[in-house]
């Protein structure tokens, strides 16, 4: 399965900030929508991302004072992506490799979805039920 496959079910929306927004308004995003990363963007542009674990490290480094600082003082720069045709076993492995849990699909430079390690785990429970399902009425018919 791709990773087209997972944003097909799951929707192609992608929260983000502008890098001068203050982290307190970003983390205000990350409650409201039950989400756990917002890509930083400027003018369509990925600039980072913005995870809790940026969250916490930074509030453990300098303390709530930091909430008024913006988020590109917080955000990871550095930001792998995937593209709609990888593989779910290959993000797996970036996933793994790379220890973060949300991943930017990017097609021709425009960012069309954010997988999480949450999407990935659901598709393949699905699949694995399917599968089930399958030997069950295979099982059935023989």
């Amino acid at each position: 399965m791709t990773v087209r496959a997972i944003l097909d079910t799951k929707g192609h929306q992608v929260q983000s900030v502008e890098p001068g927004a203050k982290l307190s308004a970003a983390i205000k995003i990350l409650s409201e929508r039950r989400i756990g990363a917002v890509l930083v963007m400027s003018q369509g542009r990925i600039e980072g991302i913005l995870s809790e674990r940026d969250i916490v490290r930074v509030l453990g480094e300098r303390g709530a004072a930091v909430m008024d600082e913006p988020v590109s003082a917080v955000m990871t720069r550095k930001v792998v992506s995937c593209r709609e045709k990888d593989t779910v076993s290959e993000i797996m492995e970036t996933m793994t490799n790379g220890k973060f849990r949300h991943l930017p699909v990017v097609e021709d430079g425009k960012v069309t979805g954010l997988i999480s390690i949450g999407d990935v785990v659901k598709w393949r429970v699905g699949e694995y039920e399917r599968e089930q399902e399958a030997l069950r009425e295979y099982i059935k018919t023989a």
